[in-house]
């Protein structure tokens, strides 16, 4: 399977309307979620040429995972729709922190549910390369707006993690802000699952960060 980074601006635009259409499934078909959409497709004002994405494919070419990623110096989700969740505290402003959301691990397609060991992998790979694609361009932490469910798993990576505030029942979900911290120990967990041969997709070369759902997301 393959991984994919890029921006809104370098990636191929097929790639980013098959990113929409996943998202869709996902998010709309799969967790219910109340978000913007149009003609299948879940896109919002955080989605920009300038917004940086992570995408899994399978074999087959089709999605399986993917992030986003945004430097909090410009609009992002926390700052912009989930605020409440720092309790107060002052929104990251940094060019050396960007918030991690729209991520999933999930295979819409397939005809029966993965097994555990398959979701992790697409959640190692999607996640280890969001951080190498970050800490290269110097990020040092990231924040999200996670489920709780997402502590379990950070620690079970053995990644850098810890809450920016207590949870909030928000549209029916416990929510709380989440610092990953794009450190040694992170870095460590993460690099057996970055990839960083390159390959042609959609008629561009793109950096490939290879690889390979239950599923696993989180804003």
């Amino acid at each position: 399977m393959d991984m994919i980074c890029g921006t809104g601006a370098s990636l191929a635009p097929d790639l980013l309307r098959a990113l929409a259409a996943y998202r869709y499934r996902v998010f709309i078909e799969n967790l219910h979620w109340d978000l913007p959409t149009s003609d299948g497709m879940e896109v919002d004002q955080f989605d920009t040429p300038a917004t940086a994405y992570v995408i899994a494919r399978d074999e087959d070419g089709d999605l399986c995972g993917c992030a986003r990623l945004l430097p909090t110096t410009g609009p992002y989700l926390l700052a912009d729709v989930f605020p409440q969740l720092l309790h107060g505290q002052p929104l990251p402003r940094h060019e050396d922190v960007w918030e991690l959301s729209r991520f999933a691990a999930m295979d819409c397609g397939a005809p029966q549910a993965l097994s555990r060991a398959a979701e992790l992998q697409v959640t190692e790979h999607v996640l280890a390369n969001a951080v190498d694609y970050a800490a290269r361009r110097g990020v040092k932490r990231f924040i999200t707006v996670s489920p709780l469910g997402v502590e379990r798993l950070l620690r079970r990576l053995g990644v850098h993690s810890h809450r920016a505030g207590p949870p909030l029942m928000l549209g029916g979900h416990a929510l709380f802000a989440c610092w990953i911290e794009l450190d040694g120990q992170t870095l460590r967990a993460m690099a057996p699952y970055v990839d960083r041969a390159r390959r042609p997709v959609g008629g561009r070369r793109q950096p490939a960060c290879d690889l390979a759902p239950r599923a696993r997301h989180w804003a």
